[in-house]
This record gives C-alpha cells, sequence and structure tokens, in this order.
C-alpha cells in the first residue's frame, strides 16, 4: 500500500491540505484564510508538526503551528519571530522554516525578511535572532532583489548541527562552521552577470534556492538569477551544470532525499517573461548529478502554460520512491509517484502557489 502523505500548499490567500491514502488524493482548505502563506514546513522527528510563515494584510507577518495536521493552528500571545530592539528594523516576512538536524529534536530556524536567521529551540513556538548574521559587516551591502531582500533557503548540515548554510537575495551563499557565531561567504564560481565589472565576486549573488541531499551533505545544488550550480565539497567551490537546460534561469531547485544524483528544476525564459520555453510546462531531472538534463512533461499542459514555479513550491517527500510535487502561479498543483515519468493534477483555481512541503506521515 502506498504510504500516507501530507502535502502542505501555501498560497497568496491560505493554505489548502492535501492527503494521499493509497492512490487518492483528498484536498481539503483554505486554511488560515486571506493570508500570503511564504513558508511551510513539516517536522516528522517526533509527533508530526507543521508550521507556516504567513502575512496578513491587517497584522502582518508571523508564524503559526499546527500538532494536529492543519486541523488547528496556534500562535503564541506573543510575536514567535521578532527582531530585538537595538535592530531598529521589523519583520517583514518569513521566507523558510526548516527543521534542524536529528541530533538537536527542538531546533528550527527561519529565515526572514529583511535578511536575517532565528533559531528556536522548543520546536518553532519561539524564536531568538542569530546576531552572527545580522551583524556581519556585509549586511550593510546585501541590496533587494525583485522579490525582496531575504534569507530564503537555510541549509542544516546532519552530520554536524554547527554547520549550517544559508543562501539569500541578494547576498548570496553564507556558511557558519560553529552555530551561527561567525559566517563567511561562499559563492566561489557563482556568476554574477549584472555586476559587470567583477561578475565573480565575493558576495552578491542572487541565489533564488538551494538544495542539499541528506544522504550525501556535501553535494549542494543551487538555481542562481540566471545559472544552476552543482557543489560536491559543502559550498567550497560551485560547477555549473546548466548545460543542457532550455534555459539558465528559474527559481525553485530539489534533489531526491535518497539519490543525491537526481535533481529537478523548471526552467523560465530569462527575465523579460518569467514562464516556460514556449508555454510548454516540464520539469527539468537529471539522474546524473547536473550532466545531463531531460524534460519531463507527461500528463502536463505542453502548450498555452503562461506560468510560472517559484522558488519553494518544488519539493520531494521522504516515501520510496519520493514523490515529486510542484505549485504554480495559475493555481495548479502537480504530483508524481515515479519520479517525474508521469504528473496527475491533484488541484486547480486556488490562489497562486508560493510554497509546498510532503511528508509521510
Amino acid at each position: 500500500m502506498s504510504p500516507s502523505v501530507l502535502l502542505v500548499i501555501g498560497t497568496r490567500k491560505g493554505l489548502w491540505l492535501a492527503r494521499r491514502n493509497g492512490g487518492r488524493w483528498e484536498l481539503t482548505g483554505p486554511w488560515l484564510p486571506m493570508t500570503e502563506v511564504y513558508s511551510v514546513a513539516v517536522d516528522t522527528r517526533g509527533e508530526p508538526r507543521v508550521l507556516a510563515g504567513t502575512e496578513s494584510p491587517h497584522f502582518g507577518p508571523t508564524l503559526v503551528t499546527s500538532d494536529d495536521l492543519g486541523k488547528s493552528w496556534q500562535e503564541p500571545e506573543h510575536a514567535p519571530v521578532a527582531f530585538p530592539a537595538d535592530t531598529e528594523t521589523s519583520l517583514r516576512r518569513v521566507w523558510q522554516i526548516v527543521p534542524g538536524s536529528p541530533e538537536e529534536p527542538g531546533v528550527v530556524y527561519a529565515g526572514t525578511e529583511p535578511s536575517a536567521l532565528f533559531r528556536s529551540e522548543d520546536g518553532g513556538s519561539n524564536y531568538e535572532l542569530v546576531r552572527g548574521l545580522w551583524d556581519h559587516p556585509h549586511r550593510t551591502e546585501w541590496f533587494p532583489g525583485f522579490g525582496g531582500q531575504a534569507v530564503h533557503t537555510v541549509l542544516p548540515d546532519p552530520r554536524y548541527p554547527n554547520r549550517i548554510l544559508v543562501g539569500m537575495s541578494t547576498g548570496g551563499v553564507y556558511r557558519t562552521t560553529d552555530g551561527g557565531a561567525e559566517w563567511n561567504p561562499a559563492n566561489h564560481g557563482i556568476r554574477a552577470y549584472f555586476m559587470p565589472e567583477n561578475e565573480y565576486p565575493e558576495f552578491g549573488q542572487c541565489v533564488h534556492r538551494m538544495a542539499r541531499n541528506t544522504a550525501a551533505p556535501d553535494r549542494i545544488y543551487l538555481q542562481n538569477h540566471h545559472g544552476v550550480y552543482r557543489s560536491d565539497d559543502g559550498a567550497d567551490t560551485w560547477d555549473s551544470i546548466a548545460e543542457g537546460l532550455p534555459a539558465d534561469f528559474g527559481f525553485p531547485v530539489a534533489v531526491d532525499p535518497a539519490d543525491p544524483d537526481t535533481v529537478y528544476t523548471f526552467p523560465l525564459v530569462a527575465d523579460q517573461h518569467r514562464f516556460p520555453p514556449e508555454g510548454d510546462c516540464r520539469i527539468y531531472r537529471s539522474r546524473d548529478g547536473g550532466d545531463s538534463w531531460e524534460g519531463l512533461g507527461d500528463g502536463l499542459p505542453r502548450e498555452g502554460f503562461w506560468s510560472a514555479v517559484m522558488r519553494d513550491a518544488l519539493c520531494l517527500d521522504d516515501a520510496d520512491p519520493a514523490g515529486v510535487y510542484f505549485g504554480s502561479r495559475s493555481g495548479e498543483v502537480y504530483a508524481s509517484s515515479d519520479r517525474g515519468e508521469s504528473w496527475t493534477r491533484i488541484a486547480q483555481h486556488l490562489p497562486d502557489v508560493l510554497s509546498l512541503r510532503a511528508a509521510v506521515v
């Protein structure tokens, strides 16, 4: 029997939940209506907890949790993610929620706009600012990309809890090996085409997304603002793997949790258009670490798809084999149970899909 999978779908107007039992999907929602849900997570290190970063036009941004798989939601009476008074700033949005290492079952990280990292030690109910990144001397030179200036990717190393990578737009990749006290840029080989005087700067790259395989943590994939890269040395160096793709621009990248050589992305025509080439909806997959690519479109719209997939709207679950999922800005969600060979639409006419997470529960 197929495993029971929970798919959490964050949109611009609330959150939906899809459950698969056997081969059938059931969709419920909206939960948290009329909030923009830019980040979601499913923490399965103990009893499953669902977390969501929301933004209300009336009440502002916050982070909420559910311990009953989305049937009810809790928020502390005080703001769970808040900048200290001495920073003279305020939270704009929670862009990323990531459970920490299995060795630290209560630790959860939140990446925010403005660019900062917060750490929770109580499962994601209360957070403290990681001062080492906030106080970094480069911070005053990070500037907003089109979507804002935020930490949107957080990759804890499953082997060493003190080693963490973050990706931001803009600023690039930064790394700590001491739990967040000190941070160093890790962008060697990533091109910043918009800096013609120095296209390979120490920092300032516009990273769109990173993905790490927990079975091989030193292999990391990165979708840049123009450019797709792989690192085999824990982000010491990066090499381009864009050859074979119809375009090197895009937002998401995701890796199979059981196979570090299998990676997925969704290429878009460059800055002027930001939709798939010729309106042909295809997920691109590599089975050899990005040395070659194949377009997968069985069950997807092959023409007239003038939409896009955002940085956090492509994910895999932890089943065997892993399911693959993506959501579009036109409110469709697709699932594949055969590593992308074929696709089934499991939701349509939703608001703009911003974030997806899936897990066996």
